[in-house]
């Protein structure tokens, strides 16, 4: 059994306003932790610029891939 993690290692992108260039809904983003973002409400993910920003935690739902998933997207990292 896997052991329970504080900061998800995925999220699917639910909402994007104001940052339509950064974020697509419905995308997947990995997730870097960031405990002091996490107590301001913020989250730490890769973007579409390829580079780990924070946004707010409500634009994501964490989600769990299968181990054969997550394997495909370390390789696209």
């Amino acid at each position: 059994m896997k052991k329970a993690t504080l900061t998800p290692r995925f999220v699917v992108c639910v909402k994007n306003e104001g940052y339509l260039a950064s974020l697509e809904p419905r995308k997947i983003y990995s997730v870097l932790p960031d405990e002091k973002a996490s107590k301001h409400g913020l989250i730490r993910v890769i973007d579409e610029s390829g580079e780990d920003y924070l946004y707010p935690t409500d634009f994501f739902v964490p989600i769990e891939v299968p181990e054969a998933a997550e394997k495909v997207f370390a390789l696209a990292a």
